[in-house]
């Protein structure tokens, strides 16, 4: 898998503009340059491991994301599928029915 360097720096300066950060905000915390913060996110730089351990820590983020795009929630959202999934495999047919009538009711309910 190859990293697009270019979507990671937009990745970066999307998560800083949503938390209302400058890239000064950034770099201070980070304790790197601003212009290099800047190099990053224009996709002029390619971060080091330990830098974007930094910036994700800085920006409340995860590598997952800024890598790939993958996002913490869609992650936290996967498990909660996924334990779901599980609790139905322990019900019988009459649970599963209840249930499913349930979930009928929260989507027409827009709940």
């Amino acid at each position: 898998m190859e990293i697009d360097y270019k979507a990671l720096g937009k990745r970066i300066a999307k998560r800083r503009k949503v938390l209302n950060l400058t890239q000064d905000d950034v770099a201070e915390a980070t304790g790197l340059s601003n212009n290099h913060i800047s190099n990053i996110e224009n996709n002029h730089s390619i971060p080091s491991i330990d830098t974007l351990v930094k910036i994700c820590e800085a920006i409340d983020t995860t590598p997952n994301y800024l890598l790939l795009g993958i996002s913490a929630h869609m992650d936290a959202e996967e498990d909660l599928r996924n334990q779901i999934i599980e609790r139905l495999k322990l019900c019988n047919q009459k649970k599963l029915k209840l249930i499913e009538r349930f979930i009928s009711w929260i989507i027409d309910e827009d709940i």
